[in-house]
């Protein structure tokens, strides 16, 4: 008589059943062992025939063939899983539309559009932001869930892109899914599609009344006080902070009582390592700087795709403003000490940072 065998499986089919069925070998079990049959459990044998020859035991059948398969319970339920959330994106895919046919969808006053921009210009930015940069943020519960505070950060990377992850970081990870609404160059809102563009993502003027405007409203408003200096400086001078102007962002949250939250990004300055400057040509396209990488211009438009890098953001702990009054803002020297004390504690952060960094790209 020819025993049957259990057939062996991986982890991966167990949620699915306890093994492979041998075709036939219950009724050949039973003609030639003729044992008792245990309780509740059709499939298995007695434990020894009548000679005395202990029998193997064998996997209850059908539950292997469908792990084998691939269609065991686990496997249905990710299934439907997965048909859940395709059918919540078609949903959500179609009422975006009928809200953008219908009108029914708000603008303020700055241009911004928060159903374009959470339904379409995050979810274009989101890939990049995990996938490409593999974005790791830290410190997040340091932004408020309500009311209003100015985040203040380092600025690199020859193109603003790290303004644009920020923006990802802030409303995917805070529990509130807070708007960032960023303080841009004049530049920016001079160019044609990308003016459009960044008023409808919450971007305006960099400029004192915006700003405050903004932060009484109870919005989180983001600032790189480095400005072009930062954003095209070469690659030797990578993570050394520039000049952060005369402190404005400084009266700005003193004005309206609002905390600053420092905030150091890792990573950005490797994407396009600067290590040249056409400056004769930057000034005939009257832009601050023409950027020469070991890619571009050399390779053309394939040398504009930045290096993956892997990145780092940390909010740090808030400064309060509110315990100052407010004509703390005619102190120049109060002004200068402030401004200082976020320019070091994003420095040493960045410091921090770079020492835990295993690999640039890991």
């Amino acid at each position: 008589m020819a025993d049957a065998k259990v057939i062996p499986f991986d982890d991966d089919r167990s949620r699915g059943g306890q093994g492979r069925t041998t075709p036939g070998r219950t009724a050949r079990g039973r003609a030639a062992g003729g044992g008792r049959r245990t309780g509740g459990d059709g499939d298995r044998t007695g434990q020894e025939d009548r000679g005395g020859t202990q029998k193997p035991l064998t996997a209850v059948p059908g539950a292997g063939s469908r792990a084998g398969s691939g269609s065991g319970p686990g496997t249905r339920r990710e299934d439907r899983a997965d048909r859940g959330d395709w059918d919540r994106r078609i949903a959500e895919g179609l009422a975006f539309l009928r809200r953008r046919v219908t009108g029914e969808y708000e603008v303020d006053e700055f241009g911004y559009d928060a159903d374009l921009t959470e339904h379409v210009l995050l979810s274009a930015l989101r890939p990049v932001y995990e996938k490409y940069f593999r974005v790791e943020v830290l410190g997040i519960e340091n932004i408020p869930s309500e009311g209003g505070a100015l985040v203040v950060a380092n600025h690199s990377g020859t193109l603003p892109l790290d303004a644009l992850m920020l923006q990802v970081a802030v409303h995917d990870h805070h529990p509130a899914e807070r708007a960032l609404r960023l303080l841009a160059a004049d530049l920016v809102f001079m160019l044609p599609v990308v003016n459009e563009l960044a008023r409808k993502a919450g971007h305006t003027l960099a400029c004192t009344e915006d700003a405050q405007r903004l932060l009484e409203r109870g919005e989180i408003v983001g600032v790189m006080p480095e400005g072009f200096k930062g954003l095209g400086k070469p690659f030797s001078e990578r993570y050394k902070l520039q000049r952060f102007g005369r402190g404005g962002f400084v009266s700005t949250a003193l004005r309206a009582g609002v905390p600053i939250v420092p905030c150091s990004i890792v990573g950005a300055e490797e994407i396009y390592p600067m290590v040249g400057d056409f400056r004769t040509l930057a000034r005939l396209l009257g832009i601050p700087y023409f950027p020469v990488t070991p890619t571009f211009p050399w390779l053309g438009p394939l040398g504009m795709v930045p290096l993956p890098t892997k990145w780092t953001i940390q909010f740090g702990e808030p400064v309060p403003m509110d315990d100052y009054p407010p004509e703390a803002v005619d102190d120049p020297m109060l002004m200068f000490n402030l401004t200082d004390q976020v320019r070091e504690t994003i420095q040493h952060t960045l410091y921090r940072l770079l020492v835990r960094r295993r690999s640039v790209f890991f």
